[in-house]
């Protein structure tokens, strides 16, 4: 029986419930996640399931087991402890400014905060990131999943005197995460372009980015294997529908 393909969706939770098709990619996920630390960054074209593989980190680190049945982190060695995550997603705005991006970055965590019952208490954006890490590690150390980081920086690309700007709010939100090390359990960015660590990750230096690493390379996209493994049946069709053989289909893709 073919599965509905997901396609335009990029939430776990969806896709799960949904009975859509997913490629099992959480033994690749296992490998980053398994370690009692880490801070990754990740960088791939877009469409390429950034904001899935983020959306499935939250839902894993959420403790959310029972979405992963039949799937290999399901029945794997982790053991599925809830931690409180701070998701914070840069697509969802296009910002003009350094100080609408702070505005934007600020309404992520007030909104956070709401769905943990608490506020994110702070004169702005950085004293409030501080706080709300301090006050949600109280119930377990803190996962941090930032998708799609370098958005604000794209989006003004044009305009160096305000990217040099944006750059400077970027710089000063992840130097937070750095200094509350002790209360951070994960941090996972995602974007298209890896800019120098001295304009913005310098004060996360910590930072090891997995983007070219052997071990993680089929953490986002589809090996040939994969696609003749789940995607089997939708090639027979088109191989009946084109009056071809299977072979030649795959060997032409």
């Amino acid at each position: 029986m073919r599965k509905s393909l997901p396609i335009g969706i990029q939430t776990f939770k969806d896709i799960i419930q949904g009975g859509f098709l997913y490629v099992d990619k959480t033994s690749t996920i296992y490998e980053v996640i398994h370690n009692p630390k880490g801070v990754y960054f990740f960088s791939r074209p877009r469409r390429f399931g950034k904001s899935l593989l983020v959306s499935t980190l939250e839902e894993i680190f959420l403790g959310n087991r029972a979405l992963f049945q039949g799937l290999w982190l399901h029945d794997s060695p982790y053991p599925w402890p809830q931690h409180p995550v701070i998701h914070i997603d840069f697509s969802r705005h296009r910002v003009e400014s350094a100080e609408a991006l702070e505005i934007v970055i600020s309404e992520h965590l007030q909104q956070i905060a709401g769905r943990y019952a608490t506020e994110a208490q702070g004169r702005n954006y950085l004293s409030q990131f501080e706080n709300l890490i301090r006050e949600l590690s109280a119930r377990n150390q803190v996962v941090i999943l930032i998708d799609e980081y370098d958005k604000p920086l794209l989006d003004n690309i044009e305009n160096l005197a305000e990217v040099q700007r944006i750059q400077n709010v970027l710089k000063g939100f992840y130097t937070v995460i750095k200094s509350m090390d002790a209360y951070v359990r994960f941090v996972f960015l995602t974007g298209i372009s890896k800019f120098s660590r001295v304009g913005i990750f310098s004060g996360l230096n910590n930072l090891q980015d997995i983007s070219m690493h052997d071990r993680f390379a089929t953490l986002l996209g589809f090996s040939q294997a994969e696609v003749e493994q789940n995607f089997g049946v939708y090639l027979q069709y088109f191989a009946d529908i084109e009056g071809r053989d299977l072979a030649t289909i795959v060997a032409e893709i």
